[in-house]
């Protein structure tokens, strides 16, 4: 039975491995049973830090009724309390409920959507339970547990470390040694401080090489991580680039529209109207020219455009991201898995003076087109029992392994070398682990008295090392000329397409001798990982999109350019790859050498810390940057880039944690959907932006300049609340929605600078505004003088012109470049559902007793609907022509 450890007084460092597993009831084989695990979370409940406190459906809807607009309704209900004018009171209290109940429905239905964003990405641990090894939620871990951790895990809690091979630990988060610690598992004296605990892992450090069983011995806000959290007070988030812009809007409304208002109010005095009725219309005025709903309809946009990433596999974690990749000029890409398939075969062997190819169908090797056997060829064999032993999959399972030791796996299976029969007669005893600074791997092997050493790795590094080749009878010594011989047939090898690596191995008396001394070599395996299909396309619309492709891989220059020609990053023009040894940091390149950097597509042999210095550089060239990556290093870059984009499949935890977005199907394509997806949502934001604003200024622009001239107001306070009801959530909403033009991928990306309305933007909401205001205004003229209606029924012709005129303006906000029929306005279903919910809307404003007796309408008469129906098409009939004039004068015409 589990023991009821307390998480926050136990120094489990202090104490041995097996007296701290005693104290927590559990076993380093089997874990804790399900019911253990059930009563310790009931004590300890979920291992979560606490985060600033989401607001519940009550909080939500109090915030509907904070923004100073809802305010000045407020008052204007109260003001009419006071001149005894309940009927408007009373609707612009309904307009407040209204309103809220809208705000409130749209902003919790945003809010349970990126709860829901949030949950696609939830972090997952290895533990053994139950006396079995399954895959948990970090959340679900409980003092007790067993957990097994390997390079690229986040440490999940904080664990007493019972087994550990080669552990070293990123602490710099927690402690700030920037140098990864050394693990092991005795004890360490009572009194040691936090980086000295060598036998601990500590919740969200990250595992940079080695293997390791944990047992959990403290969870959530009782780690050493939740005790720093504690001690930071909650803040409040600070807000994206898209709110701020948008607050930044929102307040020179607000300056804007108060001082139309005063004037109008003043204009009105001026002539002669009541103080009241002057005093409601500036009010209203002051209500219809601020778009209180923009936050939440761009926040529903924003949800709606990241469901539809998800859905295409790519789980956006952050609302910048949006943003940032609707502006993205480059993306660095991996080559591995996100350029091609992972898919790994081995294609030949090249030993001195033969090479080998392998059938991809029957896995036989042969020279000549004859079929080999590895009796027939001893160097065959010694190459692939070297590549077979030089391998990290586990136990000769190859489920979920890397897939270049899979392929090696699957070759020697292939020619009868089993892994798992092979490390019985050659037990291991030591690893030394592929590291990006060496560009190779080791491991020894117990052979008889003697031990082997087998290595793998990248040509050059392990060419270098070796002092003798493999032959037939008696090895070779290795001279500089030989080594020339052998660069030269990688060479060879990679410019064909294929990854290759160099295999090696000596033997000696002892398994403690330096690994990469002294070495002979074996031979080189080629593999062939193929292009994802769909690639060479999604490079080509980035191409059309004004973004540039750049490969960063850490293969070799020859792979990587034939790679990159395939798939179209690069053309016949194009500069060679630039290899990571010419990198330097961005201060330290000079302007020929940063020239050279910046017009180079491809990168070859590059280190993730040289990633970093890539984002940098091109960052400071204006660029906005998207990248990829997947290992624990990457995590620096892929926080300095604007995007940064984690695989999903085979990153590690530190890199999904430190992106802005995961692929969930590590492929590129679906970076170059996101990117059509970011661009198409801030689109959308910009079209309902331009299509509030023209609209309500239409609304101000027709009240002032009736004010103006003394004539009668073509629209009544309440009027112009109701027309703000109908026109401002589902219309907006329903462009929020829309899907792709054709032309998305088809222009450069916006500056990141641009502002939210550009200065084409304004001249359009005042074009818009003014022809709005002109065709509402006309249509009051015409049913006043022409048909000699009552002020009355003019002013209700108005009020619908206003209500069918901004009904049919939405299909203004189509795009110059769209179609005039088809197009993403016409072939949205929301767009048409909004227009019919708002016809029928307006239609029970006049027919409805009720409603019409509190707006003060009446019914205008055949005539006056025929009124209504000509001037409210006049924005339409106006603007779309203009707009096909404009692609005709640029020699374009667009059914």
């Amino acid at each position: 039975m589990a023991g009821n450890h307390t998480n926050d007084t136990s120094q489990p460092w202090a104490e041995g491995a097996d007296e701290v597993l005693a104290h927590f009831g559990s076993d380093p084989e089997k874990g804790l049973s399900h019911r253990d695990v059930h009563r310790q979370r009931e004590i300890h409940g979920l291992n979560r830090l606490e985060e600033a406190r989401t607001r519940g459906p009550l909080g939500i809807l109090l915030d509907q009724f904070k923004s100073l607009v809802i305010l000045i309704l407020m008052a204007a209900a109260l003001a009419a309390l006071a001149f005894d004018r309940e009927v408007e009171a009373i609707a612009i209290g309904v307009a407040l409920l209204v309103n809220g109940a809208v705000g409130f429905v749209m902003e919790y239905q945003a809010i349970r959507s990126m709860a829901a964003l949030k949950r696609l990405g939830m972090m997952k641990a290895q533990v053994r339970r139950g006396g079995r090894e399954t895959t948990v939620p970090v959340e679900s871990l409980v003092p007790g547990d067993v957990v097994l951790l390997a390079a690229g895990d986040q440490v999940p809690a904080d664990l007493r470390l019972v087994q550990a091979e080669g552990l070293a630990c990123d602490e710099s988060a927690l402690t700030g040694e920037s140098v990864p610690v050394f693990k092991d598992v005795p004890a360490v004296e009572s009194g040691a401080g936090l980086a000295e605990r060598r036998n601990m892992a500590f919740k969200g450090t990250a595992i940079t090489q080695g293997t390791a069983v944990g047992l959990v011995t403290a969870t959530g806000m009782h780690t050493e991580l939740g005790r720093v959290a504690s001690m930071v007070q909650a803040a409040e988030g600070d807000l994206t680039p898209l709110e701020r812009r948008l607050e930044y809007l929102g307040r020179r409304l607000v300056a804007l529209t108060f001082l139309v208002a005063v004037l109008v109010a003043a204009m009105g005095l001026i002539a002669g109207r009541p103080l009241m009725a002057m005093l409601e219309t500036a009010i209203a005025l002051a209500v219809a020219a601020v778009p209180e709903g923009l936050p939440v309809v761009a926040t529903v946009a924003l949800a709606r455009g990241m469901h539809r990433m998800a859905a295409r596999n790519a789980v956006v974690k952050r609302l910048v991201a949006v943003e940032s990749l609707g502006a993205a000029t480059t993306i660095l890409s991996d080559k591995t898995g996100t350029l091609t398939e992972n898919r790994m075969t081995v294609s030949l062997i090249a030993v001195s003076g033969e090479e080998f190819t392998r059938d991809p169908a029957s896995g036989e090797f042969r020279l000549d087109n004859q079929t080999l056997s590895l009796e027939e060829n001893g160097r065959l064999r010694r190459s692939l029992e070297t590549a077979v032993l030089c391998n990290n999959i586990e136990g000769g399972d190859q489920a979920g392994g890397d897939p270049t030791e899979m392929a090696l796996i699957q070759a020697g299976e292939d020619a009868g070398i089993s892994r798992s029969a092979l490390l019985e007669q050659c037990p291991e005893v030591r690893e030394e682990p592929f590291s990006s600074e060496s560009m190779k791997m080791a491991t020894v092997h117990a052979d008889g008295s003697a031990y082997r050493y087998t290595i793998k790795g990248a040509p050059d590094a392990v060419i270098e090392c070796c002092t003798a080749v493999a032959r037939e009878q008696v090895d070779q010594s290795l001279d500089d000329a030989v080594r020339r011989e052998w660069m030269e047939r990688n060479d060879t090898l990679a410019e064909s397409g294929l990854r290759v690596l160099a295999l090696a191995d000596k033997h000696a008396d002892n398994p403690d001798e330096a690994p990469y001394e002294d070495l002979t070599l074996v031979g080189l395996i080629g593999l062939f990982d193929p292009p994802r299909a769909g690639v060479r396309d999604a490079v080509a619309a980035c191409r059309h999109a004004g973004i540039r492709v750049l490969m960063v891989t850490g293969d070799q220059p020859a792979t990587a350019a034939h790679i990159a020609h395939k798939l179209g990053i690069t053309g016949k023009d194009e500069p060679p790859p630039v290899h990571g040894s010419a990198l330097k940091s961005p201060e330290d390149l000079t302007a020929s050498e940063r020239e050279r950097v910046l017009a180079a597509s491809v990168f070859a042999r590059v280190s993730p810390e040289q990633k970093l210095d890539l984002v940098a550089l091109h960052q400071q060239a204006g660029a906005v940057v998207a990248m990829t990556g997947d290992g624990i290093n990457d995590a620096p870059a892929l926080k300095k880039a604007d995007v940064g984009v984690a695989m999903g499949q085979r990153g590690t935890d530190v890199a999904r944690e430190a992106a802005d977005m995961v692929l969930r199907d590590d492929a590129f394509t679906t970076i170059v959907a996101a990117i059509r997806h970011g661009r198409t949502i801030f689109d959308n934001i910009r079209r309902f932006i331009v299509y509030l604003l023209s609209g309500n200024l239409g609304e101000i622009m027709a009240v002032s300049a009736a004010a103006a001239a003394g004539a009668p107001l073509p629209l009544l306070p309440l009027q112009i609340l109701y027309i703000n009801f109908v026109n401002d959530v589902l219309p907006c909403l329903a462009l929020g929605m829309g899907r792709s033009e054709e032309t998305v991928m088809r222009r450069p990306p916006r500056k990141r600078s641009e502002a939210l309305v550009t200065r084409a933007g304004w001249f359009a909401v005042f074009g818009y505004g003014f022809i709005i205001a002109a065709s509402a205004l006309a249509a009051m003229a015409v049913a006043m003088l022409g048909l000699g209606l009552p002020t009355e029924a003019a002013v209700t012709v108005s009020f619908l012109t206003f209500g069918f005129a901004r009904l049919w303006h939405i299909f203004n906000m189509r795009s110059a470049d769209s179609g005039l029929w088809n197009n993403p306005i016409t072939r949205n279903p929301f767009v048409w559902l909004s227009i019919a919910v708002g016809l029928g809307l307006l239609v029970a404003a006049v027919y409805l007793p009720v409603l019409g007796d509190v707006l003060g309408t009446v019914n205008p008469g055949l005539a006056g609907w025929v009124t209504v129906l000509v001037f409210s098409l006049l924005p339409v009939v106006i603007v779309q022509p203009m707009k096909q004039a404009r692609l005709l004068w640029e020699g374009r015409w667009i059914d």
